[in-house]
């Protein structure tokens, strides 16, 4: 069964998001006869199985006419039936790389990995090796051309971006992928990050709606529409855990998974994430423009030359033994030298605003 826009750069196809991409089209006859979606599917597909299209129904990934339908949608004469998935077919070699990973959980089924910042999740322009596919491949021992008709490679359930570090989860087979997405696609899934922000929010905890969608005047960034003209609807938890002034520390708790959704909604209140470069964090937004404090930020930069962004915790029901998994992960270094630093700089000011 399928990725991302290869026509942008890396960072844009890793993103944690509800992206979707056509793998397969089909267009009713005029004289079709009233039939099930999901066996007018296995009639069309004969290497799947009914009961692989009923699961990807399940999971959202069946749309007639644009829409999500269920297994038992009747299809009428000339519908669009398509199969979307949170991938582009990748068209390319997948070759097996040995490259480190770190691995939280694993069994038959599936894997939690804790990604670090600066991997690529998966292959594309300007990077068809040295990515988490690549290292996948090599720890599940399979390999692939690019004809090969299974394109399945220790699927990715969700994605987070190239410079954001943390849980992620894959699939190690088709029954889990579909199993798990469904949970992503009915905002089951419990994830909390951990992001340190530009500025003193004002509540200690909020809740930030707002269409998201590509920015059109600079396709390599997303924004949000409040009106809900165009993008897709998305929901941001935050709480905050401590504050530093010029920044403060927050648990955000996604309700949705758009791209760069946290990014996004911060940058939309005002707050984007320290050291962001996408969204204007990778500047002086808040505080002095004395030397010294210049000279601090700078540091902290190179502390941590990326996003302050980490996925924190993962929370699924497992597809096989139906238990609820919960994991939790430590801060990487990088964040939390960047965070000590703060934290002393903060006290070291008190009283300063």
């Amino acid at each position: 069964m399928i990725e991302e826009d290869f026509d942008l750069n890396d960072e844009m196809q890793d993103d944690d998001s509800e992206a979707s991409f056509e793998h397969f089209r089909f267009v009713s006859d005029k004289g079709q006869s009233q039939l099930r979606v999901d066996k007018f599917i296995t009639n069309r597909m004969e290497k799947t199985s009914r009961h692989r299209v009923q699961l990807a129904i399940g999971a959202g990934y069946v749309l007639v006419n644009g829409k999500v339908v269920k297994a038992n949608y009747i299809v009428k004469p000339l519908d669009v039936v398509t199969i979307e998935l949170p991938y582009k077919r990748r068209g390319f070699e997948v070759r097996p790389e040995n490259i480190p990973l770190d691995v939280v959980y694993e069994d038959d089924d599936l894997l939690v990995i804790n990604k670090p910042a600066g991997l690529v999740v998966h292959p594309g322009h300007g990077h068809f090796s040295g990515t988490l596919i690549n290292a996948l491949a090599f720890h599940l021992g399979i390999t692939q051309d690019a004809d090969a008709e299974d394109e399945r490679m220790g699927i990715l359930v969700h994605r987070i971006d190239k410079n954001t570090s943390g849980l992620l989860l894959v699939a190690k087979n088709d029954e889990s992928q579909l199993f798990l997405a469904k949970q992503f696609f009915d905002h089951t899934i419990e994830r909390k990050y951990i992001a340190l922000v530009w500025g003193n929010l004002k509540e200690n905890e909020g809740t930030i709606t707002g269409h998201i969608a590509r920015d059109p005047n600079d396709r390599m960034r997303f924004k949000v529409f409040p009106d809900g003209s165009i993008g897709k609807h998305a929901v941001t938890h935050y709480r905050v855990i401590e504050r530093f002034g010029y920044t403060t520390l927050v648990e955000c708790i996604l309700e949705t998974g758009r791209t760069h959704q946290i990014r996004v909604h911060m940058d939309y209140i005002g707050h984007p994430l320290f050291n962001d470069d996408r969204y204007g964090g990778d500047r002086i937004v808040k505080g002095t423009f004395y030397t010294k404090y210049k000279r601090f930020i700078e540091n902290c930069f190179e502390l941590m030359p990326r996003h302050a962004l980490h996925a924190k915790t993962l929370g699924f029901v497992h597809p096989k033994t139906k238990r609820n998994l919960f994991f939790e992960n430590e801060i990487p270094s990088d964040f939390r030298s960047v965070i000590e630093k703060w934290r002393t700089y903060s006290k070291a000011s008190s009283g300063e605003e």
